[in-house]
């Protein structure tokens, strides 16, 4: 057929899967599904804590309303037959006990599943949909500009989509009113001397002069177009360079002896989280890795979550190795400056003392947030020589947060209550 069309549905969607029913189902059960995908990341390894995968949805919680017949009333209904009975036969009772089922009694409560398939793609969206960083400021233009389109007024040519219908009537109206206010009283005049002209009993040539007169007149007024190229008017939208938000994360780990394999992987996993949300949620942000044992290095992503190192424990010169790199890389008027901390607090001599003093006077103030996480030795572990100092920032810095975490099961619950939303 000449002129037919062709359409090729080219969405990547999976053997009987519709992409329209799968971000409608996500749409409507995205807390449970939120709540499944927080159990899947604790107990996932480091490396594959970022795949998608299969979470089990307790059915009462997707349940659908749906209409039965209730008791009463009359229907008339066609049963299927069976090969079992005959008419007239009598039917024994279920075997087994009552409820019908033949095997032994269980305890406790169950719950039928239904299992939902997640891409990477939706396991991040739904992970890292209500975090952000908090304070973030739009602070830097510079070579690499965002643009952002805004109006700029009205222009006399432009695509029809851009056609502002109510500016271009009220040009057309003026228009038509100063075209047709002399002709009108033009014919104005023409129509009283032609009423004037009747009244006197004018002759009929003279009568029919002036009723030419006023035709002439109607007709001028009625070629004024109702609306004319000069009348259009398109909304004009020009692009402006806007600021960017970039900002920079400082990971800062301690990786000493006393930061045993436990500690060191809910440490780890804490990091691989921070680092999945800045890379999922954020394009302008760096991220630079600090560990530390009697001395801090820089290094790169691959040595700060894999490599083995150990030693002793000196954190204030993590704390100063970062004040250097944000001095002299990041300057704070340019630069949104974050950091996060996890160590399990155990300074010697007088190092928790001197890194609360850094902390508070170098670090904080020009940070606009940083948080300390703590991995201790277990639930009921006295406070460690650097929390007690930490915590005495917490009341004259709002921007410094600290938390402690034990178990794989508490980072989840940590880092959202650390980068939730703000409220607005």
């Amino acid at each position: 057929m000449a002129g037919s069309v062709h359409l090729i549905d080219r969405r990547l969607n999976g053997g009987n899967k519709s992409a329209t029913n799968r971000q409608r189902f996500i749409r409507r059960y995205k807390e449970q599904l939120k709540r499944a995908v927080g159990d899947l990341v604790d107990k996932r390894s480091i490396t594959d804590i970022d795949g998608g995968g299969e979470v089990n949805l307790p059915a009462r919680d997707i349940s659908e309303p749906s209409f039965r017949h209730g008791p009463g009333g009359n229907r008339e209904t066609v049963h299927p037959g069976n090969r079992e009975f005959s008419p007239g036969d009598t039917i024994q009772r279920p075997q087994g006990g009552e409820g019908g089922g033949g095997g032994e009694p269980g305890e406790g409560e169950s719950t039928d599943a239904f299992v939902f398939t997640l891409s990477r793609e939706e396991f991040l969206s739904i992970f890292f949909d209500d975090l952000e960083l908090p304070n973030l400021v739009r602070n830097y233009l510079g070579a690499v500009q965002q643009r952002k389109m805004v109006r700029a007024g009205y222009v006399v040519e432009g695509s029809p989509t851009n056609l502002s219908v109510p500016r271009t009537m009220t040009r057309s109206l003026g228009r038509r009113m100063a075209l047709s206010a002399p002709i009108r009283r033009e014919l104005e005049a023409a129509g009283h001397a032609l009423a004037e002209a009747q009244a006197r009993g004018a002759p009929a040539d003279e009568l029919a002069r002036l009723e030419a007169v006023v035709a002439d007149i109607e007709a001028r007024l009625m070629r004024v177009p109702f609306l004319d190229d000069l009348d259009l008017r398109y909304r004009h939208r020009v692009f402006v360079p806007q600021p960017v938000a970039r900002a920079v994360m400082f990971c800062l780990m301690d990786v000493s002896a006393s930061m045993d394999e436990r500690k060191k992987d809910v440490a780890k996993r804490f990091f691989t989280l921070l680092y999945l949300f800045l890379s999922r949620k954020y394009e302008k942000v760096e991220i630079v890795f600090v560990r530390h044992t009697d001395n801090a290095e820089e290094v790169d992503e691959a040595t700060f979550f894999h490599d083995p190192k150990s030693g002793g424990t000196v954190v204030l010169s993590a704390l100063e190795l970062m004040h250097q790199i944000q001095a002299e890389r990041f300057p704070v008027g340019q630069w949104n400056i974050y950091a996060a901390q996890a160590s399990d607090g155990d300074a010697f001599g007088s190092d928790a003392g001197k890194s609360a003093r850094f902390l508070g006077e170098k670090i904080i103030p020009a940070c606009r947030y940083f948080a300390y996480v703590e991995v201790p030795d277990g639930k009921d572990a006295r406070q460690s020589s650097l929390w007690v100092e930490y915590d005495t920032l917490t009341s004259t810095a709002p921007n410094f947060a600290m938390r402690r975490v034990c178990e794989r099961d508490e980072i989840y619950p940590v880092f959202h209550e650390l980068f939730k939303k703000e409220a607005t």
